[in-house]
This record gives C-alpha cells, sequence and structure tokens, in this order.
C-alpha cells in the first residue's frame, strides 16, 4: 500500500519493528523512550518511507549504524519499509575501521581526517596536538560542515544529532561525553587511533602541518629566556606561530603519556 495513510491488514496504522542493538535505544527519541531493555521499538508506518528516514525519526543518527538487517539479509538505509518488517540496528564494534568503505558508507578516507563541530572545540585541540588532521571553524553551518566532510573526505566529531543526519555525513561519531578528555579517548578508541602518536606536529590553532625554522630567523621574538635556553624551534606557515619544547612540552608530554595509558585500559 502506497497511500499517504497506510494500512495493516484489519485497518489499523500499519507498523514495523525495530529493534536497536548497543547503546542505541539510549538515542531514541522521546516518543520512542519507554523501549524495553531489549531495544525493541514499534515505529507507525504511516507512508512510504526509507528505512534511514524512520531510523532517524526514532533518534539515533545513521553514523551510529555498523549494519542493519531485515528478516536476517543485509539491507542498506535506501531500503522501503514494508508492514509487519523487523528491522535490527547493529551499532559498529570499535574498533572501527575506516579505511574501508562498507554497503552503509560508500566511500572512505584515506587517512584519519576529522571535522569538529562548534560544540567540541576543546576536543579539535587536543586531537591536533596529538597530530591528526582536524579541521574546525565554529562560524560553520552545518550544511557547509556536511558538505566538507563529504569534499574532504572528514570524519565528522560532534554532539549534534541533526548534524549526523544529513545524508552528505557519511563518517562520523556522536561523542556520548560532554568532557573533553573523555571525548579524545571515545574518539581514539572508537577509530583505533592507537599510540604512539606524531604529537607536537601540527598547529593547534591552524591545523597545520608545522615546519623546523632557524632560530636565527625568528631570534627577535623570542623571549630573553628562550632565547638562551632553547635552539630547536617550528613555525606554523599559516599563523606564524612558534614552538618549542619548553616547560609547556613537558607538561603535554606528560597528558599524552596518561592518554596512551588509558587508551589500552577497559
Amino acid at each position: 500500500m502506497t497511500s499517504d495513510s497506510m494500512q495493516d491488514q484489519e485497518g489499523g496504522t500499519a507498523m514495523v519493528r525495530f529493534v536497536l542493538g548497543g547503546d542505541l535505544p539510549h538515542l531514541a527519541n522521546p516518543p520512542f523512550r519507554s523501549a524495553p531493555a531489549n531495544g525493541i521499538v514499534e515505529y507507525p508506518l504511516k507512508r512510504r518511507t526509507s528505512l534511514k528516514d524512520a531510523l532517524e525519526a526514532i533518534g539515533p543518527p545513521h553514523t551510529e549504524v555498523g549494519a542493519l538487517r531485515v528478516e536476517g539479509r543485509e539491507v542498506g538505509f535506501g531500503h522501503l519499509l514494508q508492514a509487519g518488517q523487523t528491522i535490527e540496528v547493529i551499532p559498529p564494534e570499535p574498533p572501527v575501521d575506516f579505511t574501508r568503505p562498507t554497503r552503509l558508507k560508500p566511500w572512505a578516507p584515506a587517512r584519519p581526517a576529522f571535522l569538529a563541530d562548534v560544540n567540541v572545540g576543546g576536543l579539535a585541540t587536543q586531537l591536533r596536538v596529538l597530530g591528526f588532521d582536524t579541521f574546525y571553524d565554529n562560524t560553520l553551518t552545518d550544511a557547509e560542515a556536511a558538505q566538507m566532510a563529504e569534499e574532504e573526505r572528514r570524519i565528522v566529531l560532534t554532539r549534534d544529532r541533526a548534524l549526523l543526519k544529513r545524508s552528505k555525513v557519511v563518517w562520523g561519531r556522536l561523542l556520548r561525553s560532554g568532557e573533553t578528555e573523555e571525548q579524545l579517548l571515545e574518539t581514539l578508541r572508537f577509530f583505533g587511533l592507537a599510540p604512539p602518536y606524531a604529537s607536537f606536529t601540527r598547529c593547534a590553532r591552524c591545523n597545520e602541518p608545522l615546519v623546523p625554522v632557524d632560530k636565527k630567523d625568528v631570534l627577535h621574538r623570542l623571549e630573553p629566556k628562550t632565547r638562551k635556553y632553547y635552539e630547536k624551534f617550528t613555525m606554523c606557515p599559516s599563523c606564524g606561530r612558534i614552538y618549542w619544547a619548553g616547560s609547556h612540552y613537558e607538561r603535554l608530554g606528560e597528558r599524552l603519556r596518561n592518554i596512551a595509558e588509558a587508551f589500552y585500559q577497559s
């Protein structure tokens, strides 16, 4: 039946059943949050609807899905729902291999390249310190962010479900925690980004790879103690910010060691 008001054989509203795996029941919108512990959600099929549209109406963004099965058969997001069907929604199992396209993800990043949106700016800085290419611009609209993610093959990191529901966003992660440190570990673990990291090789402000610079070329910009005690410097080719292995490097180095240890903890 393809009318605007689909009905079952007894004349009632047609229903489909979603079985949400993992923590996906916690992402359900208010009308569906009464789902029992087994994650079963009854969804009214009022019109001809794709699986993606129905799932995201329930709550979970498509980026949070690793596989979809209808009556044991794997399907894609474009599958058109039929009354009485049962859809298994299986979350991805970390560590996720982001280098390989799947049925649900038609392209894959060539390397770990991220786009962090406005609500996870602190995470963007932390990822850059570790050496990961992480674009961040708090003036981007959701439409612009999704377009960039598609064009530059970036993984979107956000706490905004609406951004992840945009069809141009193929790879992404709805970060569960609101704390920057926990977001960082969640990202590293989810995508299997194990240490060691290429730390201090990228500008924390601009995201540009740092380049070596001769001390004599930046001498006029250094404080007296920096001139006296340090010899090796790098510089951001975009903003001109100068970096050296001062006391801040020692503090960050300790943080990085803690992160590396925490990565392997359950």
